[in-house]
């Protein structure tokens, strides 16, 4: 893609495979051209060929192109806002042939001046005036004569404009706005500044995922990853190639399921926005290396990847697949780790790094992932507890930061509960549909009931103070306990008994409607026969 390739290269350190590995692309030349001769001809300012849609060349400046534009939709549609009468075809195209002359001839003396600099991103930064980076429109499959999109670019389309929308608004995922002043966005101006200033406050526990779903069209997951990924210079340190980790990201959000009302992509995004303010602990981020925290994010992104909205259980006494393959043991779990590995395989994401690096990598990611397993908690409480007690946990050893990894990533996934109430109410609400869901089935089908999906027996606030009582408190006691003084902690175990006060009064509440209805019920009683 020439956008990437030439205007993201000096900051992401970008590789074009058609120039070689290493080769310069912000110098528009490689190092095998230098040798051999002088480089290729250079078009306009910025050094790259100038990139057309029909007959509009996009290499002008925003104000001359939206003029463009504006004539070309009015010669399309004619009448009243089509050319001006006794305005013929041939003028108009000569007056917008002057307008693009013009255009050129003030972006050659602008680079005359020393304004534009080829090769210099931050100047370019600083004087576009357009979408930044541009919005290579030769991905559109543009059909010129009637102007519609290629029948299944759609959703690719989509997914590259959503991925440019994040690009401007971080300024090449470093999170820094354009500079410029008045300048103008092609896309989504205002909320790609809300979407900023959200990722701005990432590392706060009161973030309201929800919303950041909302202004990133759908693509939090993908969004909040890249984000990540730079914060912590994972990018340069893997020296990792945009296209194909924006590649491996979009494979990854595309195989969870949408019509899932808790396992989805959102859900992932929740649990690696968690993931990172755990990875911030005092205890953590002075210890972990640049593997650990990339794994740590990576399993938190992926660690329900193609869930089917139904729980392991179900999947046994169906006769599955998935529970044959792996034998009925930690069968999700075991899902989301292959799926994943093939994604990573499949997009070559990691193909640069040495074969026996790639191997221990994967088997990490896939032990993280493993340690979601619900039926595994008591195996995994017990050893941190008594890790613990004994005070025998040393971050110095990779072992035993591998092991906390996993508890960082049991207690996102499960941290709903040590939410905000506004925030932890919509997952629980979530959650308890997508068990129902699973019950109505089963009822249909003439199956055993699973435990917590039936609707008429099992409300939403006694399934919340089970889960609460039985899984996250005694995970977070420790939690707080490893982590100490940590004013996180103690945060997240004040809102888990104000939640869990809350759930209690509702289902007193519920109780009493029962209760009273009941009564009410008997008191009336038969009525007699006059």
């Amino acid at each position: 893609m020439p956008v990437l390739g030439g205007l993201w290269a000096q900051d992401l350190g970008l590789r074009d495979p058609g120039q070689g590995v290493g080769a310069d692309v912000t110098a528009g030349v490689t190092p095998k051209e230098e040798d051999e001769g002088p480089p290729s001809p250079v078009w306009g300012p910025l050094g790259s060929s100038p990139v057309t849609c029909g007959a509009l060349s996009l290499a002008l400046e925003l104000p001359a192109l939206l003029r463009q534009l504006r004539a070309a939709w009015r010669a399309r549609r004619g009448g009243p806002r089509g050319p001006e009468q006794g305005q013929t075809p041939g003028a108009w195209r000569v007056e917008v042939e002057e307008l693009e002359q013009d255009a050129e001839e003030k972006s050659a003396q602008r680079a005359a001046d020393g304004i534009l600099a080829r090769g210099h991103a931050g100047v370019l930064l600083a004087e576009r005036r357009g979408s930044y980076p541009l919005i290579d429109l030769r991905i559109l499959n543009t059909n010129v004569q009637q102007g519609e999109l290629e029948a299944g670019s759609r959703r690719s389309v989509k997914r590259q404009l959503s991925f440019q929308r994040y690009c401007h608004a971080s300024r090449l995922l470093r999170g820094q706005v354009p500079r410029a002043p008045g300048s103008l966005h092609l896309l989504d101006h205002h909320y790609l500044g809300q979407a900023t200033h959200m990722l701005s406050k990432v590392g706060t526990w009161n973030f309201d995922i929800f919303l950041f779903e909302r202004l990133t069209n759908g693509y939090s997951l993908v969004t909040l990853m890249c984000h990540l990924l730079n914060v912590y210079g994972l990018i340069q340190h893997f020296h990792l190639d945009m296209v194909k980790l924006l590649r491996f990201l979009g494979m990854v959000q595309d195989d969870y399921h949408s019509h899932n009302p808790y396992h989805n992509a959102l859900h992932a995004a929740d649990v690696t926005q968690a993931m990172y303010c755990y990875l911030k602990e005092s205890k953590l981020a002075e210890l972990l290396n640049p593997t650990d925290v990339f794994l740590g994010l990576l399993a938190a992104a992926a660690h329900d990847v193609d869930h089917p909205g139904v729980n392991q259980p179900f999947l046994i006494k169906t006769g599955h697949h998935l529970a044959s393959l792996y034998q009925n043991t930690s069968v999700l779990e075991s899902h989301h780790w292959r799926s994943t590995v093939g994604m990573l395989r499949e997009s070559g994401l990691l193909s640069h790094l040495p074969l026996s690096m790639r191997q221990d990598m994967e088997q990490q990611l896939g032990s993280l992932i493993l340690a979601t397993d619900i039926s595994r908690q008591n195996e995994f409480l017990s050893t941190f507890r008594e890790h613990l007690n004994h005070q025998s946990l040393d971050l110095h050893q990779a072992p035993h930061r591998h092991f906390i990894l996993q508890i960082a990533l049991k207690c996102a996934d499960v941290c709903n509960p040590c939410r905000e109430w506004n925030l932890s109410r919509q997952w629980s609400e979530r959650v308890c549909e997508e068990f129902y869901r699973q019950g109505d089935i089963e009822k249909k089908f003439a199956l055993e009931v699973s435990p917590l999906c039936n609707q008429q027996e099992d409300s939403v606030p006694s399934i919340q103070i089970g889960f609460i009582s039985h899984i996250v408190e005694p995970l977070f006691e420790e939690w707080c306990r490893f982590t100490e003084p940590s004013p996180l902690s103690h945060t997240m175990m004040d809102l888990l008994q104000q939640n869990k006060t809350c759930w209690m009064g509702r289902a007193h509440l519920k109780e009493e409607e029962e209760e009273e209805e009941d009564g009410g019920g008997e008191n009336r009683g038969p009525v007699a026969n006059p």
